[in-house]
């Protein structure tokens, strides 16, 4: 049996970083296929739209104070699987032309420290026209050390200075999976954690996530002068945090702040951030806080101090929103870090409107109880809570086989519903590894509703894309549809190709006689 090694590091200097960062760099995008990284709270057509409508509002605030010529470039750090990015730009190019209105124009820019996903999202078919129309961009980015962007499609560099425009930045479970440090408050003094990692002998041959897994970890003491020195950066946090805390370990974002300052860097105008995450802006929620526990799924991730970005930021001038209401799985928060941030009244509205009044994270607790209640639910239900969630295509699979089995009393105007729905939800279709073929789930139920030219062209949509041997019974749903469309030649191939592969098939056997 191995015998496991112990070793002791500072915290924000434990391997744990160097593995999380392995590990994205060498699973690319396929670390978010089925969901191995969580990614749905953050990236579903809901919360797009609630950061959709702050963006719009940004544009209007800027359009209203005459800055309506230079561009706003819109960051998106640790863009992950580019789900949230796709939703962005879909719902925001769609409230643009529908308003009809002079903005400013934008540019979207997806960055990540993994180049693999770089190169994933700058040839993923979703992002095609957004490059062409010349509002998405990308670049590889290392939230620890990088001062400037590097844009892969124009081929230009944003150096400090360079955007005339406030930086927009999007930030969603970004903060929470970068380097941080670990400082215990006792007694008014301040104590560096140091992380003591117990790990077997072979973990160097060990998969990253293994590794992870079969980690150990205790904190140990020591004082730490060097945040209590009249120079060091944030030493009127600390000063507050010795006052207002006792028995408490608190992760301490240095490394997002300083990635912060050299962001707000690249703009004369200062940024708006826009983030999400498991975080805590609350000071009594840091209040004899434990030592962290990583939460494990594939990387790890923690808690996000949101505090200590809002005390800083606020001490700067900033206006910053979060919630009255306390949160339950991600919290929400809007920094302006803007002269007279007040001005911003449209993106101050939309926050109100789509977060504070009723958000991201009101709508997943809800999620979560229908979930468990499909089998109770009607249709109208199902079709106003797949409204609610933008016409989700997660939502539509997990519901698709209680829709199906109340289409008997679906009335007319229901059965035209789910059929705009679906045209809805698969223009806004961000395809991924997933389990599940959605072309084929949303033919199969508009086959059932006798929608037959709809039920051919995602049927069809499905074949296409699946690598494996056509199912009999979806070449035979092909052949009824293409026969009751009048195409009679193609119904009776498909009808032959189900036979081919199930020459017993009853229903196929009786069409083929309709040829005879």
């Amino acid at each position: 049996m191995a015998e496991n090694k112990e070793q002791r590091f500072r915290f924000s200097e434990a391997p744990i970083w160097d593995l999380q960062r392995t590990y994205y760099e060498e699973e690319g995008l396929n670390a978010w296929n089925n969901d191995q990284v969580p990614q749905y709270i953050t990236s579903n057509p809901m919360i797009a739209t609630a950061y959709a409508e702050m963006i719009f509002g940004f544009l209007q605030d800027r359009a209203t104070k005459g800055d309506d010529f230079e561009p706003i470039t819109i960051l998106e750090l640790g863009a992950g699987a580019g789900r949230l990015a796709f939703h962005i730009l879909h719902k925001l190019c769609e409230m643009r032309d529908y308003a009809g209105i002079t903005l400013p124009p934008f540019r979207y820019v997806m960055t990540d420290l993994a180049l693999k996903n770089v190169d994933g999202w700058r040839y993923h078919p979703a992002m095609q026209s957004y490059i062409e129309q010349g509002i998405l961009d990308f670049a590889r980015f290392d939230a620890v050390h990088d001062a400037e962007l590097n844009l892969v499609v124009s081929n230009t560099t944003i150096r400090p200075g360079d955007l005339l425009q406030p930086l927009l930045i999007v930030a969603n479970y970004f903060f929470d999976s970068i380097p941080q440090e670990l400082i215990y408050v006792g007694e008014g003094k301040i104590y560096e954690c140091d992380v003591v990692i117990e790990s077997p002998e072979n973990s160097n041959l060990l998969e990253p996530s293994e590794a992870l897994e079969q980690m150990t970890l205790n904190y140990e003491h020591r004082r730490a002068p060097r945040y209590e020195e009249e120079t060091y950066l944030y030493r009127d946090l600390i000063a507050l945090y010795q006052k207002e805390l006792e028995d408490s370990h608190i992760l301490f974002p240095e490394v997002g702040l300083t990635c912060l300052e050299r962001l707000n860097k690249l703009s004369q105008a200062g940024f708006l951030l826009i983030t999400a995450d498991k975080g805590d802006h609350r000071l009594d929620n840091w209040k004899f806080a434990e030592p962290p526990q990583l939460t494990l799924h594939g990387s790890f991730s923690l808690t996000a101090n949101y505090h200590a970005i809002q005390h800083v930021f606020d001490q700067r001038g900033a206006q910053t929103l979060f919630t009255e209401h306390h949160y339950k799985n991600i919290n929400i928060g809007c920094i302006f870090m803007l002269d007279s941030p007040m001005r911003y009244g449209n993106t101050r509205l939309a926050y109100r409107r789509f977060i504070e009044r009723f958000g991201p994270d009101d709508f997943f607790s809800m999620k979560e109880w229908v979930d468990l209640q499909f089998e109770t639910m009607g249709l109208h239900q199902i079709l106003a809570f797949w409204r609610l969630g933008g016409y989700d295509a997660e939502f539509f699979i997990q519901s698709a086989k209680q829709i199906s089995n109340l289409l008997s009393e679906a009335s007319d105007e229901e059965l035209l519903d789910i059929q705009r729905g679906i045209h809805i939800m698969w223009s806004s279709y961000y395809v991924m590894e997933q389990r599940y073929d959605l072309a084929l789930d949303a033919g199969l139920l508009l086959f059932e509703m006798d929608m037959y030219e709809d039920a051919k062209l995602f049927l069809e949509t499905s074949i296409q894309a699946d690598e494996e041997e056509p199912v009999p019974t979806v070449l035979y749903c092909l052949a009824i549809c293409s026969y009751e469309l009048g195409m009679e030649e193609e119904a009776l191939e498909y009808t032959r190709e189900a036979l081919v592969l199930e020459p017993e098939h009853e229903e196929a056997l009786e069409l083929l006689k309709c040829f005879e």
